[in-house]
């Protein structure tokens, strides 16, 4: 049974993110990936659980939710476009009974934003239906779906989540098991893709052998112990779930009634987790690398204070994502934290389109400089990237309206000057106000008194970890995938960007 979804808009949510005018459709960060989330629970109501941890993986994508669940060789599916919880009502959870639920809340990387790309994908197999729900980009879509049109598969979306599916159950059709059809359709697939797959038997998490997008495995209960994967470990923390590890780059779970197995699908594996899931994407509170999130942020702003320090008497962050490195900062500097911008934490995308005259007056939909905060101060704001620059410029005009004698900006990552193909939307690299513009250029762009990034050294050297197993593509135009030259040339224009690990 796939019930039909109630008529909810097809125009994605907006990202909430820094973006400070309602006339600006377009936010001044990379856009985020998807979140999938995976478990296997007889006994439990995996499609609740399913919809809490989706929930808690929002941030990741708002355009699309859906859930769906395995009741033996029987599936129930529903999706449509929208946050999480106006997708999903307790009864239509009450509709998705069964032992094994896949989920996934979707920005668009690939296909555009409308209904039928929602996901999970489902697809028939010869051992009963798969639905696959995917984090990432490939970069041989092109060549995939030749070979898949060639079989006479009918591709009804325009995803390559699609594609993945169908290659698996090509596989399976031509008479391979679950694990030998998806680790033989996996070997097809280039680029990044974390996955979780339903079947009737069990579920899987995948992760390509470079691990550029996360997931994690989680254990619920003791007798027996159920089994989850969530994009992030705060899809765990929201249900009560214990992180147990991170499923490996290259690696197949396989989750069914006798536990959990593991198979090395690849045998080139090599890491190279995306450096901006740990700078911005993920939730804080997220660990990666036995750590939260916050930890690293915070480092990231000490090393900036020590990187670029400027006189001034208060230092604060762009609301959420800049907080924990404005902190650092101050902690490092000495320079007093406080809090300088209100954020409206209740806004989504609004269809009211502002008056000329708001518009000319500064309507601040989701942030609000504190005026008695800033007043007659010298102040740094710190932000964790800067895209295009367009909405930073617009914030910076709000803090210095608002009396702030001197605005200094701070950046806890590296100038953004290459475009991601690995499932994060950044423009076309003509775009990226770094790839085209110097610091100073930046500077005066945005009219601020000084503005400093981080190095690309400090912020390898603040994971604590090997500088190796990151991708830093975004910075260095040193892609770990080859991409092929018909989709670089849709982004890529511009030579590599100089940098040198000290």
């Amino acid at each position: 049974m796939i019930p039909d979804s109630p008529a909810i808009s097809d125009n994605h949510q907006e990202q909430a993110k820094d973006v400070i005018t309602a006339d600006e459709t377009s936010s001044d960060k990379p856009e985020e990936a998807c979140g999938v989330f995976g478990i296997y629970a007889p006994g439990e109501d995996v499609a609740k659980l399913t919809y809490f941890g989706l929930y808690a993986l929002q941030h990741r994508g708002q355009e699309s939710a859906g859930i769906a669940t395995f009741e033996g060789t029987h599936v129930h599916l529903y999706k449509d476009m929208g946050l999480v919880s106006q997708v999903f009502s307790e009864s239509i959870l009450s509709t998705l009974t069964g032992s094994i639920a896949v989920g996934h809340t979707r920005y668009s990387t690939t296909g555009s934003s409308r209904k039928v790309n929602a996901q999970p994908a489902l697809v028939e197999t010869r051992l009963g239906k798969l639905a696959l729900a995917h984090n990432g980009n490939l970069v041989n879509t092109v060549h995939l779906r030749e070979e898949l049109l060639k079989q006479k598969y009918n591709l009804i979306t325009t995803t390559d989540s699609e594609m993945i599916a169908f290659a698996i159950a090509q596989e399976i059709d031509a008479g391979a098991n679950w694990i030998e059809g998806a680790s033989q359709a996996f070997q097809r697939c280039q680029g990044a893709f974390s996955l979780v797959v339903g079947t009737p038997s069990g579920v899987m998490g995948v992760r390509d052998p470079n691990g550029i997008r996360p997931l994690v495995i989680g254990t619920l209960g003791e007798h027996p112990v159920r089994y989850v994967l969530a994009s992030e470990t705060c899809g765990l923390d929201i249900i009560g779930a214990e992180y147990l590890r991170d499923v490996e780059p290259g690696e197949l779970v396989w989750i069914t009634e006798e536990g959990l197995t593991s198979y090395q699908w690849s045998q080139k594996q090599q890491r190279k987790l995306c450096i901006f899931e740990m700078i911005y994407f993920a939730r804080p509170d997220s660990l990666m690398q036995e750590e939260s999130l916050y930890s690293y942020r915070m480092r990231l702003g000490q090393r900036l204070a020590q990187e670029s320090y400027t006189e001034a008497d208060i230092v604060f962050g762009v609301p959420d994502s800049g907080i924990p490195a404005a902190i650092g900062f101050s902690q490092s500097s000495g320079v007093p934290y406080r809090e300088g911008l209100i954020k409206n934490r209740y806004v989504g995308r609004t269809f009211i389109q502002p008056t000329q005259t708001m518009r000319e007056s500064g309507i601040r939909m989701k942030l609000n400089p504190l005026k008695d905060v800033l007043y007659g101060k010298r102040v740094v704001i710190v932000d964790d990237s800067i895209v295009r620059g367009t909405t930073s410029r617009k914030l910076v005009k709000a803090l210095r309206e608002a009396g702030a004698v001197e605005v200094h900006m701070r950046i806890s990552s590296p100038p953004v000057t290459h475009p991601c193909f690995y499932g994060i939307d950044t423009d076309n690299q003509d775009q990226l106000i770094a790839a085209t513009k110097s610091v100073e250029e930046i500077s005066k762009l945005l009219e601020v008194d000084s503005l400093a990034y981080l190095s690309w050294q400090g912020m390898l050297e603040a994971t604590r970890e090997d500088p190796e197993s990151f991708c830093s593509a975004c910075f260095t135009g040193d892609y770990p995938v080859a991409i092929p030259e018909q989709v670089k040339r849709s982004k890529l224009i511009l030579e590599k960007a100089p940098v040198v690990l000290g």
